[in-house]
């Protein structure tokens, strides 16, 4: 019998080495959706599971990393402090990835200060915040995402309006800063391939509709709102070198072409936008009109060269600081007395 043959990417694996468990998540959840595009997009980077490792709190999307890259670290924190988690995984192996996944809860709420000063670290990792609106873990109360209006089974009418976690994002300095949406598979793959890129922190929320609590086709996360109002800035591409931009069909002055840290190319097509995704201003503009007219415009947001990591500001080593025995880490008693003598 011919067996087909696999694919294989850069460092000579299968799609199949990047998968993980079955998910235990509702049918049809837009989390499952994001779980898939991370494993592609990881693929088609051609790094190895085992140079990531995964990070969450508590929530349905805190779930998402049981279902991707089984052979990478991972850890589960306490709700809202998978930022503090992430930290101190940055500073114990200056080399490894990180991917912190989050929900509109977890992020938004209770942990919404962490998320603050993470970016004013600029830690170096992919922030992806499952944004469904909703607490769907603990069976469907409003969220601090959820849209004004919105009318939910058991919980009445929501009186506040919600917070835009990209708003947040770029105003507290982050230098990459996007939105997508968990049906547009094909730019959501592309985007987390251009964060994994970032050298520091990069912030992706993703409008992710909740199939059971709130997917009412009035509702901002739902599937149907999302179909109809998503309004991508761009068309979105990753590409591992320059020589690998394939810019055939562009015409001069309709595609952006953008150099990340890594060495790597991004490469935006206009399309009816003219939008300029390094101009901060224009991204805060942008924000402020789709919040206001309802719509939701996906893609790069924003993006500038990255400042210093927290882990370049504190000049760590690179070798791994986890893997450094305690007889090297303990300072000696004569460094102790030293340190002592200079506070006298």
């Amino acid at each position: 019998m011919e067996t087909k043959a696999v694919d294989l990417n850069l460092c000579g694996l299968a799609l199949s080495d990047y998968k993980g468990n079955p998910s235990t998540l509702c049918p049809g959840c837009g989390h499952n959706a994001i779980s898939a595009q991370v494993q592609n997009a990881v693929w088609e980077l051609g790094l190895p599971p085992e140079h990531f490792v995964k990070i969450s709190g508590i929530g349905c999307s805190s779930k998402s990393p049981n279902y991707f890259l089984n052979r990478s670290f991972g850890f589960n924190g306490l709700h809202g402090r998978m930022p503090t988690t992430a930290t101190g995984a940055c500073f114990a192996d200056s080399s490894i990835h990180i991917l912190g996944f989050s929900g509109d809860d977890d992020t938004a709420s209770i942990g919404m200060g962490h998320f603050k000063h993470l970016i004013r670290r600029n830690v170096p990792m992919t922030y992806i915040i499952e944004n469904n609106g909703v607490y769907g873990l603990t069976k469907g109360q409003f969220s601090a995402t959820s849209d004004k209006g919105l009318v939910l089974k058991h919980q009445g009418v929501n009186m506040l309006p919600p917070l835009d976690m990209c708003m947040e994002a770029l105003i507290s300095g982050a230098t990459f800063v996007a939105r997508a949406y968990s049906g547009d598979a094909k730019q959501l793959k592309e985007l987390i391939k251009a964060a994994i890129s970032q050298r520091g922190i990069a912030i992706i929320d993703v409008i992710s509709p909740c199939v059971t609590f709130n997917n009412k086709d009035d509702a901002l996360q739902s599937y149907t709102w999302g179909r109809e109002n998503e309004a991508p800035l761009h068309d979105f591409k990753h590409y591992p070198t320059q020589k690998d931009i394939d810019m055939e069909g562009f015409a001069p002055g309709t595609f952006r072409e953008i150099k990340m840290d890594d060495g790597t190319y991004i490469v935006m097509k206009k399309l009816d936008k003219d939008y300029d995704p390094t101009d901060r201003n224009a991204a805060l503009d942008l924000l402020t009109e789709s919040y206001k007219n309802k719509y939701f415009a996906t893609g790069l947001i924003y993006f500038s060269e990255a400042t210093a990591t927290i882990q370049e500001l504190y000049d760590l080593p690179d070798e791994p600081m986890n893997r450094i025995g305690s007889d090297r880490l303990r300072p000696t008693q004569a460094m102790l007395d030293e340190i002592n003598r200079a506070l006298y």
